[in-house]
């Protein structure tokens, strides 16, 4: 009552803290732009050019996608497949909007003709043609009586008019792209000009890399020389380790034990009647339904399995036990089993192989195929008698003469048990002998059948257990990585790996993960552990444990990289080659003050080369690879003319040129010119995108929200 009587006496200061709570709360969401106080990050999931792309509107569309796709897309792949055509709209909308590229409801019948709706019988004519009047009044009666696809429509129309004004806009820019005779001779020249070359490479490996030194500063000075070779986006490296909840040695014991209990009668204390019954165990029931229903993780399958359908583990065990007889228990991936042969049906799977001869009319036959009923008859009588001479190579004929799809496996129809296959198929292959041949007519023709195997089919009752972790194990595990999460949280962060080692734990690093990333190497889906890693609050070092669906990973962020020019230790990867390669000629160009190749191969050590028929189109030199300035030169070079010192890929190299032939002269070169033309053309779309993609300022908000 004491503690009442005080609560009232302060109510006005309760009140005025709690109200200067609420304000600090909102006032928070307006400085930091929150979906609470409507600012511009919360209300849009991108902008691009300053065009904003709204929440409301992205969040509609992911529903839909979510509703076209179902569960084959998780969320994250969703979400970045709707932005990335959301992008692609807007960007795509701007350039229309400046040239004024529009289409209007009444030109979508002429794109519609491109679409499914043209295919579909309910807007076609009595000739099979896409009628646009049938189209109109269909729209107009939904409009009426079927709102839900009528509003269906509206979005398939908009998406309609968005690939129509593309296709106008590709177009136009198809339309200004060509390649002239003169571009069709010059690429004609590239791929048919020869040239043979005697040549000397001084590789860059002749020197070790142990002996050029490359400091701090000219790895900076490089990377300032080649900014656009070394931008990087926003990334983060992470370590983890993770505990993985997997059954013990003890636990798969236990699994083995209990399933292996059921096999045999139990005796059972009615307490009621004073007396004990005898409960069947799995060898002994009679009632193998209720038995697996009650006892298993899978039921009683009924179907006759043929040996191949038989667990592969155990199949050859399995398949020579007699009625009655158990096997197990065996291990079967994540199961404990044992299995019961119930019943076998003797030879109850063939395996054949046959010839098809089809005719016109005949079901499935393809349209191509024009001859008669009795042709194909007679055509079938006549391989019948090649097919069962004593040297007749069955699968070549199947190959060469079936019209059925199992001709290129030479008529191999596999194993098939009863009532698969047409009736007079079936009748032939299970009432023949192996190694039979006939000729049977069905619906789809005329069939020259071998039976070439005939097996048994067994019933099988299989009771089987998952091997899953026990409650002590994840009790244990839990504890395990709670122990090592304290242990790393309360040490110094370089400390992770040493701890880690301690305990005999992996610690496994994944390296440039970036903001929209959604499977991690080792751990797949973790969307989470993403969005902690590029969490603002999250700094280099900070560890967090993660409860995951099959275990948990204690994760640690170890570096954290910014949008923009890498730094000198993130590009000295990347830069080191280069400079070193840069070094190294240099130092080659220092020793060498020569004309001829025999003193440029004796000063440096080492021998002449040939290559012959080389082209700028491949320029490629044996020994040495693609080597486009070093062939470039010398098809600069006139015959029997030798170059300077060229800087290559992989060395230095001094050319001189033994051959040039000149591709065969040709009345015009139109057909290279259309050549060029037409792959200049099938670049546009993409080529034209992605440049205005590149040249596009996007704000990217999707890791805000997802």
């Amino acid at each position: 009552m004491a503690i009442l009587e005080n609560i009232r006496k302060r109510t006005t200061v309760l009140i005025l803290i709690i109200g200067m709570a609420l304000f600090a709360f909102v006032i928070s969401g307006v400085f930091t732009g929150n979906d609470f106080a409507g600012g511009k990050i919360g209300s849009t999931i991108a902008e691009v050019n300053g065009e904003p792309i709204s929440r409301e509107d992205f969040t509609r569309k992911l529903e839909q996608a979510q509703r076209q796709f179902g569960p084959s897309f998780s969320s994250t792949q969703l979400v970045n497949r709707v932005y990335d055509q959301e992008i692609r709209n807007a960007i795509l909308n701007q350039q229309f909007d400046k040239l004024g590229i529009d289409v209007e409801s009444d030109q979508i019948v002429d794109f519609i003709k491109n679409t499914g709706y043209a295919q579909d019988p309910s807007f076609q004519d009595e000739n099979g043609i896409f009628n646009p009047e049938v189209f109109k009044a269909a729209i107009a009666d939904w409009r009426e009586t079927n709102p839900l696809l009528y509003d269906n429509w509206l979005e398939i129309e908009k998406q309609i008019m968005q690939s129509a004004k593309e296709q106008i806009y590709f177009n136009l820019i198809k339309a200004g792209s060509g390649a002239t005779l003169s571009e069709g001779e010059f690429d004609y020249k590239l791929a048919n000009d020869k040239v043979d070359l005697q040549f000397v490479r001084v590789p860059y490996t002749s020197i070790p890399d142990s002996t050029i030194q490359v400091s701090k500063d000219e790895i900076a000075a490089y990377i300032k020389e080649n900014e656009e070779d070394f931008k990087q986006e926003k990334a983060r490296d992470i370590r983890f380790v993770f505990f993985e909840e997997a059954a013990s040695a003890e636990d798969e014991n236990a699994v083995r034990d209990d399933i292996a209990k059921l096999l045999q009668d139990t005796v059972e204390y009615i307490q009621e009647r004073n007396t004990t019954d005898t409960i069947p165990g799995f060898r002994n029931t009679q009632d193998m339904t209720a038995f697996l229903d009650r006892n298993s993780d899978t039921k009683f399958d009924t179907i006759y399995k043929a040996k191949k359908d038989l667990p592969a583990v155990a199949v050859d065990s399995i398949f020579n036990l007699v009625d009655g007889e158990v096997y197990g228990p065996y291990r079967d991936g994540d199961f404990f089993r044992v299995s019961r042969v119930m019943a076998r049906k003797p030879q109850g799977s063939v395996k054949a192989s046959h010839i098809l001869f089809a005719y016109e009319g005949a079901t499935r036959a393809n349209p191509e195929i024009k001859r008669t009923k009795e042709e194909a008859e007679r055509e079938a009588e006549r391989i019948l008698a090649e097919a069962k001479k004593t040297d007749a190579d069955f699968t070549a004929l199947a190959r060469d003469n079936s019209d059925g799809p199992s001709a290129p496996r030479g008529g191999d129809l596999g194993y098939f048990q009863e009532g698969i296959m047409a009736d007079e198929f079936n009748d032939f292959c299970f009432g023949n002998a192996v190694g039979s041949i006939g000729l049977v007519e069905t619906e789809f023709g005329f069939h020259i059948i071998r039976v070439d195997d005939k097996q048994d089919i067994l019933q099988v009752a299989t009771l089987s257990r998952e091997i899953q972790p026990s409650e002590e194990t994840v009790n244990a595990l839990f504890t395990d990585a709670t122990k090592f999460e304290m242990s790393v949280s309360d040490a110094e962060a370089e400390a992770y790996s040493d701890i880690a080692k301690e305990s005999d734990l992996v610690v496994r690093p994944v390296n440039k993960i970036k903001e929209m990333d959604e499977n991690l190497p080792g751990l797949d889906s973790q969307r989470s552990i993403v969005q902690w890693a590029f969490n603002e609050d999250t700094k280099v070092g900070n560890i967090k444990r993660f409860d995951l669906t099959n275990g948990y990973a204690v994760v640690q962020l170890t570096k954290k990289y910014k949008e923009g020019t890498m730094s000198v230790e993130d590009a000295s990867a990347q830069a080191l080659p280069k400079i070193r390669k840069e070094k190294k000629a240099a130092q080659i160009m220092s020793n060498t003050a020569v004309t001829t190749l025999e003193d440029f191969a004796t000063n440096h050590g080492v021998s002449t080369s040939n290559a012959t028929a080389v082209t700028r189109k491949s320029p490629t030199i044996p020994g040495a690879g693609r080597e486009a300035l070093v062939v470039g030169r010398a098809f600069a070079l006139e015959e029997g003319e030798t170059s300077e010192v060229i800087k290559g890929e992989t060395g230095l190299f001094m050319v001189k040129v033994t051959k040039k032939e000149e591709g065969a002269s040709l009345p015009n070169f139109s057909t290279f010119a259309n050549t060029l033309t037409n792959q200049k053309r099938s670049a546009v779309n993409t080529g034209v995108y992605n440049a205005l993609k590149e040249s596009a300022e996007i704000e990217d908000n999707r890791a805000t929200f997802y």
